[in-house]
């Protein structure tokens, strides 16, 4: 609320009719109250369709949070914290579409309920398929607080965009989940983006998820959708002429197993940093006898590896960068609903290279 000064008056009788106005207005302005968080739901949460979110440990590292690149702004995680995200929803003055597939954060759900007691129209689309029960809290909250809320459509193997809209202006084109127990250890990235054909085409989207899980018929170029992500992925590894950068959470596709192995053949320096998991052991191993830099993380470590971004390039003509929810597997880029967003911006590039490759420097060289 904004403060105002007070004039010093002359008489009793000005400066009581002076205090009583400034009364009036204070409370004519007065910020509606936040509705109450919901509890917060036990247990562990998977993130994809066969394997679960390892536990984690505080991250103690410090670094750049976020870039610019004009219409686009960088959010690293966990660097920056969730402020930027909260200011975003906060923001909103007639509408939020939230479409994502978790959502266990009493406090972007408390944002999200004060949202609506104010007015704006809030509608949140939420996954069921695999993490319906740990969804399920968020959904009764938010119901029950005036917000429009829905089951994703089972025409997907999953609903696992996270993207949220605000007034039709502005999206987050997300790497994370809204999953309070993860944020202060995990690897993300958050697009902000306020290009009027971006977020006109995600709202699109969003309206067809919302009815009966539609695809989109055109879309600007630099979104990429699932399902069909596959060989946007594909032909943005296959341009690399000097470097690689990857991180993902998944390595499960053997069409992007194989464009990284043939940029590796080719001469590109290739570099992939993920968190260890035995069910991506022999998928490291080929890699790595094929030329391909594969730096890894235990599980147990303070930093577990979420963001799925690719970085083609950086620092030439020709760099490129994406960041979205696709992971590198079948059911993620050919099945799921997904969203992910290639920009060639310089700033942009350039963090999330500088962010990547500070992560290999901590994690462990595979050796097959």
């Amino acid at each position: 609320m904004a403060r105002r000064r007070r004039r010093a008056r002359t008489g009793s009788t000005l400066l009581i009719l002076a205090i009583a106005v400034i009364a009036i207005v204070a409370l004519l302005h007065k910020t509606p109250a936040t509705p109450s968080a919901p509890a917060s739901s036990p247990g562990p949460t998977p993130t994809t369709a066969h394997h679960t979110h390892k536990a984690k440990h505080t991250h103690h590292g410090s670094s750049r949070s976020g870039a610019t690149g004009g219409a686009l702004t960088l959010v690293t995680e966990p660097d920056a914290g969730l402020g930027p995200v909260y200011a975003l929803l906060r923001s909103a003055r007639s509408s939020v579409d939230v479409e994502i597939y978790e959502l266990e954060d009493d406090r972007a759900q408390a944002i999200l309920a004060a949202d609506a007691a104010r007015g704006v129209h809030v509608r949140v689309l939420l996954n069921e398929h695999y993490v319906g029960r740990y969804n399920q809290a968020a959904y009764s909250y938010l119901r029950s607080h005036g917000v429009a809320v829905r089951w994703a459509p089972s025409r997907f193997d999953l609903t696992h965009e996270k993207a949220i809209v605000v007034d039709g202006r502005r999206v987050a084109i997300m790497s994370m989940n809204l999953t309070a127990r993860y944020y202060a250890s995990t690897r993300d990235f958050v697009l902000l983006d306020g290009r009027r054909a971006d977020v006109a085409a995600v709202v699109a989207t969003f309206n067809d998820d919302w009815t009966s899980g539609g695809l989109p018929a055109s879309s600007p170029a630099g979104l990429v959708w699932s399902p069909g992500a596959q060989d946007e992925l594909v032909a943005l590894i296959g341009s690399a002429r000097h470097r690689l950068l990857v991180e993902n959470e998944e390595m499960d596709d053997d069409a992007v197993t194989g464009a990284l192995l043939a940029a590796a053949r080719r001469g590109v320096k290739v570099e992939v940093v993920m968190t260890r998991e035995s069910s991506w052991a022999a998928a490291f191993s080929e890699l790595a006898r094929g030329g391909v830099a594969v730096r890894t993380y235990a599980a147990s470590a303070p930093l577990y590896i979420h963001a799925k971004a690719i970085v083609v390039d950086p620092g030439t003509a020709r760099a490129r960068a994406f960041v979205g929810s696709q992971n590198f597997s079948v059911a993620s880029l050919l099945y799921n609903r997904e969203l992910g967003l290639v920009t060639s911006r310089p700033a942009i590039v350039a963090a999330l290279a500088a962010v990547i490759v500070r992560d290999g420097a901590g994690a462990i060289l595979w050796r097959p």
